[in-house]
């Protein structure tokens, strides 16, 4: 099932297909710097058929980005229901992603993310996106402002161990209906 595509992705549920590509995002080490754990095969079919469950339920979700020109999937990006965190009100929706690293730096996800961001503020009606990353994550924050999000809080994020300190502290990121169209309007 194809819920949106931009100049070069599709967004879509996850198929069978994925399966490879969405273990290996999930064990890599490289992929996973930023968590505290990494799945298995078994934990990431569990995960994926959770997440296409979800997407079949909902119409949106963890959803796989592929390349609309060869067909690759190259991990997700999605809309999800926030995590019960500290700073972030229930009943709230993130953004986030995570793609193979040789897909890295190519602007798929701001691509991806910008689209469903539409979505969450046009088809969904929601007030506010937020999305969150380990403090040091340079990376997905880089993104968070290219999107135009505001970071608005750091918190200790209550899902992560006290195991692993250096990837406790958080930062949460905001952004508003009303901003995101003001954006838009500028760029047309």
């Amino acid at each position: 099932m194809i819920l949106s595509k931009t100049n070069r992705l599709i967004l879509r549920n996850w198929e069978e297909r994925d399966r490879d590509l969405f273990h290996r995002i999930n064990s890599d080490d490289t992929v996973m710097e930023f968590f505290p754990f990494r799945r298995d095969r078994a934990q990431s079919d569990a995960m994926m058929d959770r997440m296409r469950a979800e997407i079949d339920r909902d119409g949106f979700g963890w959803t796989a980005a592929e390349i609309a020109a060869t067909g690759e999937c190259i991990g997700f990006v999605g809309l999800h229901a926030a995590e019960i965190v500290p700073v972030v009100p229930a009943g709230s929706f993130e953004i986030g992603w995570r793609l193979a690293p040789e897909f890295w730096g190519k602007g798929y996800v701001t691509e991806g993310a910008a689209k469903l961001l539409d979505f969450a503020f046009d088809s969904l009606g929601l007030n506010e996106i937020v999305s969150f990353a380990v403090a040091n994550n340079d990376r997905s924050t880089a993104v968070m402002k290219r999107l135009g999000m505001k970071r608005e809080a750091y918190f200790d994020h209550p899902g992560v161990p006290d195991t692993h300190p250096a990837l406790k502290r958080h930062q949460l990121y905001r952004l508003a209906r009303e901003d995101w169209k003001a954006r838009q309007a500028l760029s047309e």
